[in-house]
């Protein structure tokens, strides 16, 4: 395999801090790393060395001269001024990018349901992460570096991104470099892990699941050498009180540290033990909607975010919610929460019930950020009871991960992954009986998932998450239900398996949510503000997606044959083979002008759709 890119040597340091000490590591063509590690630990850093966003204090990045490297930053780039289509293709016109269909199966796939003529500031988070990531992926890069690429990205965008980043290349060639903390994402895509901790950079082969195995490995190595380190510590102090009394007095203090030594340590990562943190009793009832609908908020006439819904919350029950970007999932939550009134039905709400919600943003921290973080525990109390034990604030905010040391740092200060931590132990405390966090996983790295995983796992009150984590869903909830932009609350008994294929059922059918055609939204109201200047009928406009989707389809199968031809006559040359050669060249040739015809009938249907 060729070599793309690495770095030797590589020490950055901030103030007394070093983030990375010595690291020397490369990409080949072929690589598929997954970078995982705490918050803080230096990821991104080593990204945007790599990518050539930043310089080291010492040591260089070497790339091979003809590589060229596409990079998405974790913040948001894109100039809000630019319409969505300037913003991804620039001044190219529609039949330059339609005519290529990577880009169209790229645009199919990110922004098939954006508004092309919008302007990028109008765009939800969502939105804009799906629009930056289109625009770096249409790019013909060797390398891609991918920094949290599925913040903000529902469910079906992940899955989308995963069989891109898979088929984007063959086998032996290209390379990505992807930060992220959705796990299925990263044993899905990966072929090697990078763990970055304490100023350097651990190798291992595969995706997530086998990271974990092997670092589980590495730690019962360690295990094993700590406990020949302690088996000496306890000769040593059997030795001691051996001794005569003279000798054994003086180095009391040492009896003690070895005592400490003896005793069980801590895990080598942060953790959490908050499971049995008390909760208020909860009564038989807890939450109910019925029969509620509600009117778009913005108060567009005619439209509804939900239509005559209902839903029954159970004591203990563990719902998680998957949907379509704007589909209503964070309002349901509010109308769940009391924030919200419904436009017609009932919110019933048991007499015991203390709710307690963890919103995407943290502006919740913003009246304390001038306090330090033990100092915001011990505003609401100063002492807890979890399992029957008392602990002090100082205490239970280090079982969270805060250490001693940053428990003293103030809350401006902590990176995004920390007040988010901060704002779960926050509304913990609190001891609800509703606990409802909308994208709980943004900004958290894999161990802090695991931790906060760990305690959501035997909370014992009513849990609601709305996520496009996976892996988090299928861990701490019992069941999930679906918004998929049609007003209705339907139950996933499949999981999110059954939602990906009732999204792909709609969207072959033109139906909710956008297809998979040109990036315009062609749905609702939106549709009869764009029509086509020709004035095609609905049932016109109804033929052309179906004949978009069938054409896409079609040159999909068209672009695998292409592929294995080449495979092919690169065999049939090595080998002298020419008249063979010659044969597959014809069937080159013959394919080459299939798909040209096609695409002729992609741009036709499109413009019978103005698109």
């Amino acid at each position: 395999m060729a070599h793309l890119l690495g770095g030797e040597n590589l020490t950055v340091s901030f103030a007394t801090r070093t983030v990375l000490d010595g690291v020397t590591l490369g990409l080949e063509d072929g690589d598929r790393i997954g970078m995982v590690g705490r918050n803080g630990d230096g990821k991104s850093t080593l990204m945007r060395l790599l990518a050539a966003r930043a310089t080291p204090d010492s040591g260089r990045v070497t790339k091979r001269g003809d590589v060229t490297v596409g990079y998405l930053d974790q913040s948001d780039v894109l100039d809000g001024d630019l319409t969505v289509g300037a913003a991804i293709v620039g001044d190219q016109a529609d039949h330059e990018w339609a005519a290529n269909p990577k880009i169209r199966e790229i645009m199919g796939g990110l922004v098939g349901d954006v508004d092309w003529h919008a302007n990028v500031h109008a765009l939800s988070g969502g939105q804009k992460r799906r629009v930056a990531l289109a625009k770096l992926l249409i790019g013909d890069h060797d390398v891609i570096m991918l920094d949290e690429p599925t913040n903000h990205l529902d469910v079906e965008g992940v899955a989308w991104l995963a069989r891109h980043l898979k088929t984007r290349w063959r086998t032996n060639q290209g390379a990505f470099l992807v930060v992220t903390h959705d796990r299925w994402f990263l044993d899905e895509v990966c072929n090697y892990t990078w763990e970055v901790h304490d100023a350097m950079v651990d190798m291992f082969d595969g995706g997530y699941a086998a990271y974990v195995l092997a670092r589980a490995e590495r730690d019962r190595m360690a295990a094993v050498v700590e406990g020949k380190r302690q088996q000496l510590v306890k000769k040593e102090l059997a030795w001691l009180r051996r001794g005569a009394p003279a000798r054994t007095a003086k180095p009391k203090f040492r009896i003690e540290a070895a005592n400490d030594l003896i005793a069980d340590v801590p895990d080598p990562r942060d953790s959490v033990a908050l499971s049995k943190m008390a909760t208020a009793r909860q009564g038989k009832d807890v939450l109910d909607l019925e029969n509620v609908t509600l009117d778009f908020l913005d108060g567009e006439e005619g439209q509804k975010l939900f239509d005559n819904i209902t839903l029954r919350l159970a004591p203990g029950e563990r719902l998680g919610l998957v949907g379509v970007n704007g589909a209503g999932k964070s309002t349901l939550l509010k109308l769940l929460n009391g924030e919200i009134q419904p436009t017609t039905g009932k919110v019933k709400r048991g007499k015991t019930v203390v709710t307690a919600f963890l919103t995407q943003e943290v502006k919740e921290l913003d009246d304390v950020s001038d306090l330090r973080v033990i100092e915001v525990i011990e505003r609401e109390k100063r002492s807890f009871s979890v399992g029957g034990k008392e602990f002090t604030a100082g205490q239970l905010v280090e079982q969270l991960g805060f250490t001693k040391e940053k428990q003293w740092t103030p809350v401006s200060d902590l990176s995004g992954g920390e007040r988010r931590r901060l704002q779960l132990l926050r509304l913990l405390v609190g001891e609800p009986n509703v606990l409802m966090l909308d994208e709980p996983t943004n900004d958290l790295d894999t161990d802090t998932l695991a931790a906060v995983e760990d305690v959501l796992d035997g909370w014992p009150g009513t849990l609601v998450v709305v996520s496009h984590d996976r892996y988090l869903l299928e861990r701490v909830t019992d069941h999930q239900m679906a918004l998929l932009g049609d007003a209705k609350l339907r139950g996933l008994p499949g999981g999110v398996d059954q939602y990906l294929e009732l999204r792909e059922a709609a969207l072959a059918s033109g139906g909710m949510g956008g297809g998979p055609g040109a990036p315009t939204a062609t749905s609702g109201s939106s549709a009869s503000a764009s029509s086509a200047p020709s004035g095609a009928s609905e049932s016109e406009k109804r033929e052309a997606r179906k004949d978009l989707n069938r054409i896409d389809r079609q040159l999909g199968k068209i672009a695998q044959q292409e592929e294995k031809l080449h495979t092919q006559m690169a065999a049939k040359s090595e080998a002298g083979e020419f008249d063979a050669l010659g044969e597959l060249n014809a069937k080159l040739q013959e394919l080459l002008d299939e798909k040209e015809g096609l695409e002729l009938e992609w741009l036709e249907a499109a413009e019978v759709l103005g698109e």
